[in-house]
């Protein structure tokens, strides 16, 4: 992987740490999450008389992956609602990376070398050190684990589906943002029928973090699977996930959380997984 590609792959996992982070410290994690979803569709809707169309070949990947990001995002925030993000949000991207891997080199044949392998490992092993720290301090609900495991397999399944759709499209950030807006629109409705009045009380009051929390993820998002034209998608998945190790350093400067020796372990074994990937 280009040194280019990688600090770009570090970027967008710095992005997606910011974006949680927020919803880490929100009132109410739930429609925070659909606030950040609503907030990158605004943002495309915003921009789409003034972007190009992605190629025809790709559209039946858009519409496929905006369906599985409304799956992805429910079930993200049942997670939410069901146990510590500093639990479920290093499970669910901990355990997607290996996964994804797998998938990519049996239905894609994308192999990593072994540099490679080995920096999935090792990223996948720190991300999950952190959930195990998290673990170790307060015993979750087993729904919370459920929830934490079914986001998992659906990164896993979107990961694979954008992966190729991206490179179909012509223009990574374009297909971002119309799989965004696909996915903005059901989601929203679905959380205005079940609770209209609460949904845009919380709307007005916090649309400012919406827009910052949307832009981060359509930023985010854009950048990974631009990564994904230019090295393997495996490689590029696996690395995204130090947004877990951003997101520990977040806290413990944001919101004052305590690091314990442990998590600082878990920060180093994914930091030497991003060399292996670098040199892979």
């Amino acid at each position: 992987m280009s040194l280019q590609v990688l600090l770009l792959v570090l970027l967008s996992a710095l992005l997606h740490a910011a974006w949680n982070t927020m919803i880490r410290g929100a009132g109410n994690r739930t429609l925070d999450t659909v606030l950040v979803v609503a907030g990158a569709g605004a943002i495309m809707l915003a921009l789409l008389p003034f972007l190009p169309l992605p190629a025809a070949a790709s559209w039946p990947y858009v519409i496929a992956s905006g369906a599985i990001h409304v799956g992805y995002f429910l079930l993200v925030a049942g997670a939410y609602r069901h146990g510590e993000l500093s639990y479920v949000y290093p499970l669910m991207r901990g355990t997607a990376p290996a996964l994804s891997a797998i998938a990519a080199a049996l239905l894609l044949a994308e192999v990593p070398a072994l540099q490679g392998w080995l920096g999935v490992a090792l990223i996948c092993g720190g991300v999950l050190l952190l959930a195990g720290d998290a673990l170790r301090k307060a015993a979750p609900r087993g729904s919370a684990t459920q929830f934490a495991l079914g986001t998992a397999g659906v990164v896993v399944i979107y990961t694979l589906v954008d992966g190729v759709g991206v490179r179909l499209s012509g223009n990574a950030a374009v297909y971002t943002g119309w799989v965004f807006l696909l996915t903005a629109l059901p989601l929203t409705a679905i959380f205005l029928l079940r609770d209209r009045p609460a949904t845009l009380a919380y709307a007005r009051q916090h649309w400012r973090r919406g827009l910052f929390g949307g832009a981060c993820t359509l930023a985010s998002y854009a950048l990974a699977l631009w990564a994904m034209t230019q090295a393997p998608i495996a490689l590029v998945a696996a690395l995204r996930e130090t947004s877990v190790v951003f997101g520990t350093l977040l806290a413990a400067t944001l919101l004052h959380e305590r690091i314990s020796a442990l998590r600082w372990a878990a920060v180093l074994v994914v930091a030497a997984g991003a060399v292996a990937i670098k040199l892979a």
